[in-house]
């Protein structure tokens, strides 16, 4: 394991309307305010959205096992970002609710608000993180430097 010590700086609260890009939002707030580092929280309904599900197998690399929104659904969920090169990239696990069906996964692509949906985004200072691609799986992932 490894960790780093940091604090918080600006807490941005955002409302998402009606058909929004929820993954494309959270990244143009990142860069719009130089945000290198942050955790987010997100409450609402999502419309559309591509998720990972887990992988096949525990082989590696691993294969992606997806699912899909296609309507209005209940959404809570947590996320991280930190950039890859000179752009943001946003980690986001949700569970997706409707009547009595909950999904739950890592939400990619293809992202659509519903109604409206709210996001608390808390600014991490004094870590030195970042994504990098890692060769054995694929993906690029959370890589901590020295601070």
């Amino acid at each position: 394991m490894e960790y780093q010590t940091g604090r918080p700086g600006r807490i941005i609260v955002a409302r998402f309307g009606d058909s929004e890009d929820l993954l494309a939002g959270i990244s143009e707030i990142c860069r719009t305010e130089n945000i290198r580092a942050a955790s987010f929280n997100i409450v609402g309904g999502m419309k559309a959205g591509r998720f990972v599900v887990g992988p096949e197998t525990e082989e590696m690399p691993p294969i992606p096992v997806w699912r899909e929104l296609q309507e209005s659904h209940e959404a809570v969920g947590f996320g991280t970002v930190f950039w890859d090169k000179d752009q943001p990239k946003v980690h986001f696990h949700g569970a997706y609710g409707k009547h009595d069906s909950v999904k739950a996964g890592c939400l990619r692509e293809a992202t659509r608000t519903f109604l409206v949906l709210e996001v608390v985004l808390t600014e991490i200072l004094d870590v030195s993180i970042e994504r990098e691609l890692d060769p054995a799986s694929g993906m690029v992932l959370m890589k901590m430097n020295r601070a």
